[in-house]
């Protein structure tokens, strides 16, 4: 059964601006799910949706079911008691979510102390078992934020998302900025986290290689829909549709002499969400784009075996989606 369902999510901004447009996804207990894309696709709108953290101007469609219950049908009681608790957030950028004068120790202790109603000693308790937890010794909860380094804040930021035991959690680009070593350390925390306490989790995130290593499935999304979804490592090794295609084969491979004399790419950038071409969105950057794509607007077909793509091509098993990129 899925813990977190979306159904026919759209937002839009003030102005008209549709960053998500239609977006049906669902994720289970102990399951980790991927969203991909280039910057502006709308990944991150999915994730303020799904906690209501999005302006007040933004208008929001579709249904965001957490357990059942619909997130927008929600008293604001009711979401303050559900947020921390019942789902919380892996903010990108550490530094920035941090509060600068506050130990973390005392940031940490915060949600507990709020939610669960207990003596500041037992938050000081499960403040030092979640700093552990997540690889840190407990004494570092006197630290302040700037005594720590790049990947110790990312760890203090898994550590304050699992404060209240929450059943889902949402990273968002929870490696940026980080080296290639602590990148590592980061996921494997995460991928054992999922394990050891059965917890949903929602990875956000533009680097396909982060997504294919820690993630079950992955569904990948161009201008504000899902344009393939599916297991993470036929999304890697066997895209049915060419902006998946374009985006794994964008990454470099260490000693592939193919990719090093003919890297791969994607010429051109995403349109803008108010200026959206007819047909298929991507038809304008596709290499393989027929006459008919600027025509068609296509849904996610199901490809069976746990797979869609919106692609009019994606069943042809012979094509190339990559093209002449």
């Amino acid at each position: 059964m899925s813990l977190l369902e979306l159904k026919g999510l759209s937002v839009t901004y003030a102005g008209n601006v549709p960053a998500v447009r239609g977006v049906d996804l669902s994720v289970a207990p102990g399951e980790v799910l991927g969203i991909a894309g280039e910057s502006g696709c709308g990944k991150s709108t999915i994730t303020s949706a799904v906690l209501r953290l999005l302006p007040k101007s933004a208008k929001v469609g579709g249904q965001v079911l957490l357990d059942g219950e619909d997130v927008y049908g929600m008293s604001f009681g009711r979401l303050r008691a559900m947020r921390w608790a019942e789902a919380s957030i892996v903010f990108q950028g550490a530094l920035h979510s941090l509060n600068a004068v506050q130990t973390i120790g005392k940031q940490i202790a915060e949600p507990i102390l709020l939610h669960e109603k207990v003596s500041r000693q037992a938050a000081e308790r499960r403040v030092g078992e979640l700093l552990e937890q997540v690889g840190l010794p407990a004494r570092r909860a006197k630290d302040y934020p700037h005594q720590l380094s790049g990947g110790q804040r990312q760890r203090v930021m898994i550590a304050l998302a699992l404060a209240c035991r929450p059943r889902l959690v949402i990273a968002d680009e929870p490696t940026t900025a980080l080296d290639v070593m602590v990148q590592a350390q980061v996921l494997d925390l995460l991928s054992g986290l999922v394990r050891e306490l059965g917890l949903a989790l929602i990875m956000i995130s533009h680097d396909l290689s982060v997504l294919g290593a820690v993630c079950d499935r992955v569904a990948v999304m161009y201008a504000g829909q899902i344009v393939e979804e599916g297991p993470a490592k036929d999304i890697f090794d066997d895209s049915r549709h060419p902006y998946s295609a374009a985006l794994a084969g964008a990454f470099p491979r260490v000693g592939d002499e193919l990719f090093r004399y003919a890297p791969r790419g994607l010429p051109g950038d995403p349109p803008y969400p108010s200026d959206l071409p007819s047909g298929c969105a991507f038809h304008p950057r596709c290499p393989v784009a027929l006459d008919r794509c600027a025509e068609t607007e296509v849904s996610l077909a199901d490809l069976g075996e746990g797979r869609s793509s919106a692609c009019l091509r994606a069943c042809e098993e012979d094509l190339d989606l990559r093209g002449a990129s």
